[in-house]
């Protein structure tokens, strides 16, 4: 029998009194006091756990260990738009999908919208922002197919997401979201407008109390739509003056607002200076107890995370996170961070907080997004970083064999990573389907019959050249093979002549929109830029700039799988509006590849980026650009 208790003298007044849920053991008294003497001196604050466990003779003994102890399971409320029940959830408002696609180069087809609104709704995300549909036809469309599918999907708990769309202060904007989310059983649109006096002065033009007519007036209007859920932001709340603040909140909320979230749009304040924010705003706004505060904090200074767990520790029941953390500069709180550090410090330190998050998921979204966006995580990124769940340091490895909560606070479990296989099993060219699919079960991947179909046979490939398949170079597959966007040309051949006795030559052969082999041959200055100039021969989109290439390798050793990742844009890229600046900018498309060969790696990123251009093209140009063209050669 394994028993637990938590002590801190953390941040007052949450837990300076022991768990009233497990009684304090003697052994571990004295230190609590000691700990708690440190803390009001000036020191570090301290947390620590005692565990009675048996051991190899039947005797209990006690064991300090730093513990991230597991919530018990706790039921998710029941939905209403202003209001939850459990004082002590916190909503999970994801919005990868509109802030997190603002990142350079992490443009997404509908597809891939589709595709990563399916796994947030796996992960139990409360809320998906599914777009800004004011921004083109195509972002309205992704979040109207959001809305029918994922929106209606109810699962056997009753859980189904809120599908949410972004708007400006103005009808235009309001009528495009409410279109797109309106096929959802709970739709909900998040309009804004900034408020402070940097924003009103420069960038809107606005005296304060025209800003405050404009927004109590739209989201009047976006009510009298039939919209039962409508959320406002101030945006740079963070720099705003706070009696101004109070009073456009609480005009809002007369006008209908049924969540008022609190964005730090530059990532400027510091977690006390947020927290101070989020408790003064509740205080002080009128009719703040009737709606749900919520956050929403940049990562400029590093403290997205940080000013996002201030904020709920201050009130705030709902927070608004991205998929490892990506979204406009420096990024957004990272929803894995924020859910983790609610999971692991919630019932001791923050009053019992929890989330509705199907942790074991967390793995699975991350890859995904990463892939999809073509956004690589750093190594040492918290909770799904390579580095996270490594050990390298002896004194440490030391202590993992004799006991993981030695250096570990969660589980590679936890977060749906499963690293070894505990049967035995090595795959290698004589390994089958059913050992593959375990496999990638096992990493969390669970693909349909033709997706399995695709990977087993790259996987049967790779196994002629390469004795034993490690996890990463499975997962690097699995990206290759199914997490890429809707395929008009397909890589069929590439054949390259290069050296220092001439110019590099490259012949391509790409499978076309109609199933015909098209072949293209080009010189350039080494291999790579004559198999993408061969490559611009057959698919003849108008000159594309090549924006960005990095090339890594996947696993040690010279029989390492490559993986490459580019990003391009077209003279005539679509354009989007951008919720900010309301201006248009031309969108940027990535693409990612891995092979044996760096140069093949390197066409199959190539013609993965293109095929996201051509995608989001219209129509019209679609059909231009899909043409068969005949055989070409140029030198």
């Amino acid at each position: 029998m394994d028993v637990a208790c938590c002590y801190s003298t953390g941040v007052l007044p949450f837990s300076t009194n022991a768990n009233p849920l497990h009684p304090p053991h003697a052994s571990c008294v004295s230190f609590f006091h000691s700990s708690l003497t440190a803390r009001l001196s000036g020191n570090l604050h301290h947390l620590f756990a005692y565990r009675l466990q048996k051991d190899v003779s039947g005797d209990s003994r006690t064991v300090c260990v730093r513990s991230c102890k597991a919530q018990q399971s706790r039921k998710r409320p029941q939905y209403v738009p202003n209001k939850i029940d459990d004082p002590s959830y916190v909503r999970i408002f994801d919005t990868t999908l509109r802030d997190g696609e603002q990142s350079p180069g992490a443009t997404l087809t509908s597809k891939e919208k589709l595709d990563i609104a399916r796994q947030l709704a796996k992960l139990g995300v409360d809320i998906i922002e599914a777009g800004f549909p004011i921004a083109s036809p195509d972002d309205l469309e992704a979040v109207r197919m959001i809305s029918l599918e994922v929106g209606n999907n109810v699962n056997s708990e009753g859980y189904v997401p809120v599908i949410c769309g972004l708007a400006r202060c103005s009808k235009p904007d309001i009528d495009a979201a409410w279109e797109a989310v309106r096929h959802a059983l709970r739709p909900r649109i998040h309009v804004f407008i900034a408020t402070s006096g940097i924003h009103m002065k420069h960038k809107l033009r606005k005296t304060p109390e025209e800003v405050v007519e404009t927004a109590r007036r739209m989201v009047r209007y976006a009510r009298s739509l039939g919209c039962q859920d409508v959320e406002f932001s101030p945006e740079d709340a963070g720099r705003s003056d706070p009696s101004f603040l109070y009073q456009i909140l609480g005009e809002v909320i007369k006008a209908g607002a049924t969540t008022l979230n609190i964005p730090d749009t530059v990532g400027y304040t510091l977690p006390s200076e947020f927290g101070d924010l989020i408790a003064k705003i509740k205080e002080n706004t009128p009719g703040a107890n009737d709606i749900i505060i919520s956050t929403h904090c940049q990562n400029d200074l590093g403290l997205a995370t940080a000013n996002t767990l201030a904020g709920a520790c201050a009130g705030a029941r709902q927070v608004e996170v991205t998929i490892n953390g990506i979204g406009e500069r420096a990024g957004n709180a990272s929803l894995e961070e924020v859910v983790m550090a609610i999971r692991c410090r919630g019932q001791e330190i923050m009053n019992g907080l929890f989330t509705g998050i199907n942790t074991k998921q967390i793995a699975m979204a991350s890859k995904m997004v990463t892939d999809y966006t073509g956004m690589m995580v750093q190594p040492h990124k918290a909770i799904v970083g390579a580095n996270a769940f490594a050990h390298e340091s002896g004194i440490h490895q030391d202590g993992m064999l004799k006991f993981k909560g030695t250096y570990e606070i969660m589980a590679p479990d936890d977060i749906g990573i499963s690293r070894a296989d505990e049967s035995g099993i090595v795959l290698g060219k004589l390994s089958g389907r059913h050992a593959l699919k375990t496999r990638l079960l096992q990493l969390g991947y669970e693909l349909e019959s033709k997706e399995l179909d695709d990977v087993f046979k790259r996987f049967k490939a790779v196994a002629e050249k390469k004795k034993a398949l490690s996890d990463e170079d499975l997962e690097a597959l699995v990206s290759d093979e199914v997490f890429q966007p809707q395929v008009v040309w397909a890589l069929s051949d590439l054949q390259v002549v290069c050296g220092t006795m001439g110019f590099s030559t490259a012949t391509v052969r790409l499978l076309g929109p109609d199933g015909l082999q098209q072949f293209g041959t080009s010189v350039g200055t080494g291999p790579v830029d004559a198999a993408y100039k061969a490559i611009d021969l057959i698919v003849k989109v108008i000159p594309v700039t090549l924006l960005e290439y990095s090339l890594i390798a996947v696993t040690e050793g010279i029989d390492a799988l490559a993986n490459t990742r580019v990003v391009i844009r077209a003279d005539n890229s679509p354009s989007v509006t951008h919720a900010q600046s309301g201006k248009l900018v031309q969108r940027s498309f990535s693409g990612t590849g891995a092979g044996e060969d760096v140069v093949v790696s390197s066409a199959r990123a190539y013609v993965s980026a293109l095929n996201k251009l051509i995608g989001s093209v219209s129509p019209a140009v679609t059909r231009q650009i899909q043409h068969i063209q005949e055989p070409t050669v140029a030198v």
